[in-house]
């Protein structure tokens, strides 16, 4: 069953996920759009041979891509996804049997489950749900340059029970590779917002970070390997806030 609903997907460079997002969005929406940051990989190729509408644009800030892609899309009601996302087969099945009936709510927000080196985790910060379909009259995707987010003009949101899968932490390499691109997306950030870094921001907030996640929120939980992960969020805190120093310094 295929709904009057449109996906719409943001990409660069993402060849080895972009095939399963799309074929998973397909069962519930009849449009895909893709927006792809000129990726030099077979991302844009994958998509079209998929059925997919391509459109290219060069902009670093994500919420201004997938305010973009929305732009594009024919139909009233959005699915936003990203890449390393998928639509489990549980949350098809809602999906669809939802939108078989009339709908009274202008947004719905979805569980996420994360997968860690390809199983599931379940704890520290990785438990969480996103407003991910919505009418595109009613919702505005806020222009961040990392971690955008749906703002909903009405307070009409249902909320689903089943589950995106999504596929972030792939790789040691590959997470690290993100988290340093989410870093200077988020000094930036910052920079804009005239946030000043510290050195106690730099060498404390990695520390609490790591401490958050896998002790306080109980990661621990998810095994052994749930140390990389927090490890690597420490990480992230720290590069954040060392480029956020180096650019309150560029514009004294």
């Amino acid at each position: 069953m295929k709904n009057n609903i449109s996906t719409v997907i943001i990409t660069k460079n993402c060849e080895g996920l972009i095939g399963n997002a799309i074929k998973s969005a397909k069962v519930v929406s009849n449009e895909i759009i893709i927006v792809d940051d000129y990726s030099i990989d077979k991302t844009a190729q994958i998509a079209k041979k998929l059925g997919a509408k391509v459109y290219f644009q060069a902009e670093n800030n994500l919420g201004k891509r997938k305010n973009f892609a929305i732009g594009k899309a024919k139909n009233k009601w959005i699915l936003s996804l990203d890449a390393d996302e998928k639509i489990s087969r549980p949350l098809a099945k809602e999906i669809n049997f939802l939108f078989s009936k009339p709908i009274k709510v202008d947004a719905f927000q979805i569980p996420y489950q994360n997968h860690l080196f390809g199983k599931p985790i379940n704890y520290g910060g990785e438990n969480y749900s996103k407003i991910r379909i919505f009418k595109k009259d009613k919702a505005k995707i806020s222009s961040f340059f990392v971690h955008e987010d749906t703002v909903i003009k009405s307070k009409k949101i249902g909320v689903l029970r089943n589950k995106i899968y999504h596929y972030s932490y792939r790789s040691v390499s590959q997470m690290f590779a993100k988290f340093t691109d989410y870093a200077i997306r988020e000094a930036k950030q910052k920079a804009r917002k005239h946030e000043k870094s510290s050195l106690k921001k730099i060498f404390l907030y990695p520390l609490h970070m790591f401490w958050a996640r896998f002790f306080k929120d109980k990661g621990y939980r998810d095994g052994i390997r749930r140390v990389i992960l927090d490890a690597g969020f420490a990480y992230m805190e720290l590069l954040t806030y060392s480029a956020l120093l180096l650019y309150n310094l560029m514009h004294k």
